[in-house]
């Protein structure tokens, strides 16, 4: 899905250096793009997206012609080196994704229902300023209907983990789920369950959490289980608190300010925990493709949990977004219809599509959280 700027993490940036002396042009992986195969506008629209500031963007298409490779820009503004298009990232709220399957599967086994409510697997965790988890439902927490307060934006939490000199002093601090939770219960809620939509990384800190109650072992042990490894996902991973991203990786860059203007910073590492099952994860955009097109082509759910995944609601104040369960729908300009989800995390910005058949996906991440114009890369792929 792709958020509002405020949604993406709230705090942008811009580098110091010209986008002139940063854009090294897209660059297309000698045989990686087959000869029937036109990704020319996606290209452009990938120099383009780096003209504005952001260091660099790596992505990867993959269609009936076979898969396209490219990055533009660079991967470290310090030396210069381009991006890899075998690059590491953090893929943020794209985790999402993640622990939504595996909800799923765990509704498949019998192990839970959709319609269980929050207070059945966490007694008393949803607590406070009128917030309740026995008026919530696992479903509701999924589809950003449950009310819950975003933890990211209470106030307390800004001040310690994200603005500039708090980012330095706990970048290496962990940050337990229920902490998120804490954090929210100290705000009201933002509406009635069930009655709205609002992103809440909240929601999924909480799904994390009854995944861990129903199976007995970590969330990220259950996405490796069940998704990373009958994958094939050698790229991905759930880090836990090991603040690095594997090689090969480029630098990842914030502005840890409500501006675009002055100085950018080097924050490539940082305990994931902050983030949680909202957001920690580790990808690469191969990873990616693979994930979502077998997600859609029903390869890792049951018809009747897929279908209750891509059944949506409206994201509000994200036009021709539809929210399901983890999982964004969107039409694009041209009238394709195009599933997945966006990612941000401090120091990137990342997107992953597939169309409904799983054949034609695309992957993308900036090393820059406050990203290029992500639209325009989409659209260029699907459209032009």
């Amino acid at each position: 899905m792709r958020a509002t700027r405020s949604l993406r993490l709230g705090l942008v940036g811009a580098v110091a250096l010209t986008a002139t002396s940063l854009a090294a042009g897209a660059v297309a992986v000698p045989g990686s793009a087959p000869a029937t195969g036109d990704h020319s506008a996606t290209r452009e629209a990938m120099d383009a997206a780096v003209q504005g500031g952001v260091p660099g963007v790596v992505g990867q298409a993959k269609d009936k012609f076979g898969t396209w490779k490219g990055t533009s820009g660079v991967g470290d503004l310090t030396t210069g080196r381009p991006r890899s298009t075998e690059d590491h990232f953090r893929v943020g709220s794209i985790t999402k994704t993640f622990v939504a399957t595996v909800l799923l599967q765990l509704e498949a086994e019998g192990r839970l229902s959709l319609d269980d409510k929050v207070d059945k697997w966490l007694p008393g965790v949803v607590r406070g300023n009128l917030h309740d988890g026995r008026r919530i439902t696992l479903r509701q927490l999924l589809n950003h209907t449950s009310g819950i307060f975003n933890y990211r934006d209470d106030k307390e939490f800004v001040r310690t983990y994200i603005l500039k000199d708090a980012f330095f002093r706990t970048r290496y601090d962990t940050v337990p789920l229920d902490q998120h939770v804490k954090y929210a219960m100290a705000n009201k809620p933002d509406f009635t369950p069930g009655t709205s939509w609002k992103y809440s990384n909240t929601n999924y800190s909480l799904a994390a959490m009854v995944i861990e109650k129903a199976t007995g072992n970590s969330y990220g042990e259950e996405i490796r289980h069940r998704l990373i490894k009958p994958l094939r996902l050698h790229a991905t991973s759930v880090p836990g608190t090991n603040p690095k991203v594997p090689r090969p990786s480029s630098r990842a860059y914030a502005k840890l300010a409500d501006s675009t203007e002055g100085p950018s910073y080097d924050v490539t590492e940082l305990n994931p925990t902050r983030a949680g099952g909202g957001g920690d994860m580790i990808s690469g955009a191969a990873d990616l493709n693979r994930f979502y097109s077998a997600l859609v082509r029903g390869e890792l759910l049951p018809k009747k949990q897929l279908a209750e995944m891509k059944t949506t609601v409206e994201a509000k104040g994200l036009p021709g977004v539809r929210y399901g369960l983890g999982l964004a729908e969107r039409e694009l300009s041209c009238g394709v219809t195009v599933w997945g989800h966006h990612g941000g995390i401090t120091g990137w910005t990342s997107e992953a599509v597939t169309t409904a058949d799983g054949r034609h996906s695309l992957a993308f991440n900036f090393n820059g959280d406050w990203s290029g114009d992500s639209d325009a890369v989409i659209e260029a792929e699907f459209c032009d």
